[in-house]
């Protein structure tokens, strides 16, 4: 993935998005097409309202109450002291590894990517979050190409098309059907 945000160049091959080497795309023009959900999402010593908005000029309260909703994190949200104006710690250091999540998916989910990376977006999760998180990614995963990296086998049998990569090489891709088929 990080070839595809350009952190990188590849040295052998290419990454083709619309047929195009990504490459050829600047990275003013590029970063602006992509969201990330990691494993470890980063929030900022900011309210909930300016976390979800940052990075969209102009986001309305509407907005962000939308993004929220998709993200599952609204109810909790209103259930803070301060709503939507309650300030989290450092790196969401007052919210909980599910709440962080939510406002994490609620961020990409109101900058509207057509391109969406999800690292490790469960990991360390308790059962009740890792099903909201879950929900939610299904919600903001709609009408985007997405790529997910994963080691949740339950997750990734999800996927339209699985690339099992080990040591930087892809050694099987196909569906989850396909590749559980006996051979």
């Amino acid at each position: 993935m990080s070839l595809l945000l350009r952190l990188y160049d590849p040295t052998a091959g290419r990454i083709l998005i619309d047929g195009w080497d990504v490459r050829d795309y600047t990275l003013e023009s590029l970063h602006p097409q992509i969201s990330v959900v990691l494993q470890e999402s980063l929030l900022f010593a900011a309210t909930l309202r300016e976390n979800i908005a940052y990075g969209v000029a102009g986001a309305s309260d509407r907005d962000i109450e939308a993004a929220a909703r998709l993200a599952n994190a609204h109810d909790f949200i209103l259930a803070l002291p301060h709503g939507y104006d309650t300030l989290v710690g450092e790196r969401g250091a007052t919210l909980s590894g599910g709440q962080r999540q939510r406002i994490a998916i609620a961020r990409d989910a109101i900058r509207r990517t057509p391109l969406l990376i999800l690292d490790e977006p469960t990991t360390g999760l308790d059962n009740a979050n890792e099903q909201a998180v879950i929900e939610a990614l299904r919600r903001l995963c709609q009408d985007r190409t997405t790529s997910v990296i994963i080691h949740d086998l339950h997750l990734a049998t999800q996927a339209d098309h699985i690339l099992y990569l080990e040591q930087g090489r892809v050694l099987e891709q196909s569906t989850h059907r396909d590749l559980m088929a006996p051979t």
